[in-house]
């Protein structure tokens, strides 16, 4: 036999709709030498190829799943929303959550006549019951009904509620006659996908400038799937945690936010490649990236997450992009101090690998004529190393950000936001320096310095005129209920209370500064709450949010931002 199927597995046991499966595949060929690759008809190892034959079970599972976590039955059914949900404090979540957007979006209540135009009627519903209180020897799945021919499958909305089943079989390429038993590998039932949760913009004040256009600038950490494992999220649902679910929830995710600007931290090179550049496109984003300074073998090959910015193409052009590697300031910076041995252990120390990625944009729909030139803006984005041990290696880091910036800044007036994941919370040395443009003399964390490069504490400044765009919620602002919950969301200074939510940590790592005497906001995107994202299994990522950060957004207008209640005075 010159071809021998000796292993056959699928990359998710629960398949939900709009993911592809792949199985991996160990075949052993005549010669005892195995691999992964795919043997075709096109590339037949001595006359044989492995043939790939997927199926549908005859029969569908008659049963509810919730709409909100599709993983779990529902046991409860919203006649008015239409939708199913597994506890009650779903239910009770989700009714919330529609009844506020409905209002948001001033939709009417549905009538009764909607309401009974349900086709989920009560029957179904009993039908569903009773099938799932069938003794499993019951529930039978077959006959199976052939779906396609090909190594992936892509699981189609059809799909729900059946098993699939692949049939894996060396063939012979003249007769297809069969030279061994099929390997079959069945899977649980398909789920539908869940869908992100909705986040609306919430207006804070209205647009002040003789420019009416307006642009959008979102930040968020991905997760790169290096760090996503069950040893750190065991709470999720394994389907939830592989990398073939999450990148189509956060590309949806991400798309449904329609940012002007999007940067991106934690996001895997191959993945940039092979995923997000080529879909992004489709949706009108020209981009750019840059890796991490390091690499990591994994799955066969070399790999390690970066930053990437994406903007729409019919609102900005790249002009100019920089790259900032902290290892090559580290190189630079340990040159000034003592004997070889201390050289290497401050660079031991510094050299982490991280970096950041600068562009600057000119705005296409700016009106020219009326400012008498084109209209430019400077995007940072970057993610600071995250050891809690290594406060000074942070705030290095953030420093050597910023005068890379006030670089640019000097050589041209122009707007800055400079957004990421700062690894670093509020009132931290790091975050001082950005939002205050200083550090004090006495804050606990220059205390640790082991190589003096923090010293003296009086060249920690920048003259930048940052602000963190969700401290606005701090200042004078339109009324709105929508408003009134934000404010419940954020921390005394403004910020919000976390970014990041998993079962160990809960705080604000992510922030979106920008430069108030060029910009101002004038909307962003809502908070969800803590009980919300804790809300069934305990923290980030969940089924419906995919990462362990949450994505923050900030509409600008151009110009500084205008009290109307000071006659035209500059509030800053």
């Amino acid at each position: 036999m010159s071809l021998t199927v000796t292993r056959a597995t699928l990359n998710t046991d629960t398949p939900i709709v709009g993911v592809e499966l792949q199985p991996y595949i160990v075949t052993r060929k005549s010669d005892g030498t195995s691999t992964t690759e795919d043997i075709g008809k096109e590339n037949a190892h001595e006359g044989s190829y492995v043939r790939y034959r997927w199926y549908r079970s005859g029969k569908k599972a008659k049963m509810m799943v919730c709409s909100v976590h599709p993983a779990e039955n529902a046991t409860l059914m919203n006649i008015a929303t239409r939708t199913y949900h597994c506890d009650s404090e779903c239910f009770k979540h989700a009714w919330r959550e529609w009844n506020r957007n409905r209002l948001a979006n001033g939709e009417p209540f549905p009538t009764k006549a909607d309401r009974s135009s349900v086709k989920d009627d009560p029957e179904a519903w009993k039908a569903a019951k009773a099938e799932e209180e069938k003794p499993e020897e019951k529930k039978k799945i077959e006959p199976w009904i052939e779906i396609c021919q090909t190594r992936n499958y892509t699981v189609g909305v059809d799909d729900v509620g059946h098993v699939l089943k692949l049939e894996v079989v060396p063939v012979d390429v003249k007769t297809e006659n069969e030279q061994a038993q099929p390997q079959n590998v069945i899977t649980g039932r398909v789920i539908p996908a869940p869908e992100p949760p909705r986040r609306n913009m919430v207006k804070i004040m209205h647009n002040t400038s003789p420019e009416p256009r307006t642009f959008t600038c979102a930040t968020y950490n991905v997760l790169a799937d290096l760090y996503c494992n069950a040893d750190m999220y065991g709470y999720v649902p394994d389907w939830a945690l592989a990398w073939a679910y999450r990148r189509q929830n956060i590309l949806k995710e991400i798309v449904n936010y329609n940012a002007d600007i999007l940067c991106l931290q934690e996001v895997q090179s191959d993945h940039y490649e092979e995923f997000f550049q080529g879909e992004m496109a489709k949706y009108g984003y020209a981009s750019v990236y840059k890796k991490k300074t390091a690499q990591i073998f994994s799955e066969g090959k070399f790999v390690i997450d970066g930053c990437a910015i994406f903007f729409k193409k019919d609102k900005f052009a790249l002009i100019k992009k920089y790259e900032v590697e902290f290892n090559k300031a580290a190189l630079s910076l340990v040159e000034s101090l003592g004997g070889a041995t201390q050289k290497k252990d401050a660079l031991n120390r510094l050299m982490k690998d991280n970096i950041a990625l600068i562009v600057v944009l000119e705005a296409l729909d700016v009106d020219q004529l009326m400012s008498g030139k084109r209209q430019l803006l400077c995007v940072a984005n970057t993610h600071i190393h995250a050891n809690t041990e290594h406060n000074d290696v942070k705030l290095w880091q953030v420093h050597t950000l910023l005068k890379g910036l006030e670089k640019i800044a000097t050589s041209a007036e122009i707007p800055m936001v400079v957004c990421g994941d700062f690894n670093s919370v509020p009132g931290s040395a790091a975050h001082s320096l950005l939002s205050a443009g200083r550090v004090p003399a006495d804050h606990p964390e220059l205390g640790i310095d082991p190589f003096g490069i923090l010293q003296p504490s009086t060249k920690l400044s920048h003259p930048l005129p940052l602000v963190s765009a969700y401290t606005n919620l701090h200042k004078p602002c339109l009324d709105s209920d929508a408003l009134e919950r934000q404010r419940d969301r954020v921390d005394v200074i403004g910020e919000p209370l976390f970014t990041n939510c998993t079962k160990d940590f809960n705080g604000a790592l992510d922030y979106v500064f920008y430069t108030e005497d060029a910009l101002s906001p004038i909307s962003l995107l809502e908070l969800p709450s803590e009980r919300e994202v804790r809300a069934k299994y305990g923290g980030l990522p969940n089924t419906q949010l995919s990462s362990d950060h949450i994505c923050l957004m900030t509409e600008f207008q151009w110009g500084p931002r205008v009290d109307p209640m000071q006659h035209g005075q500059r509030y800053m």
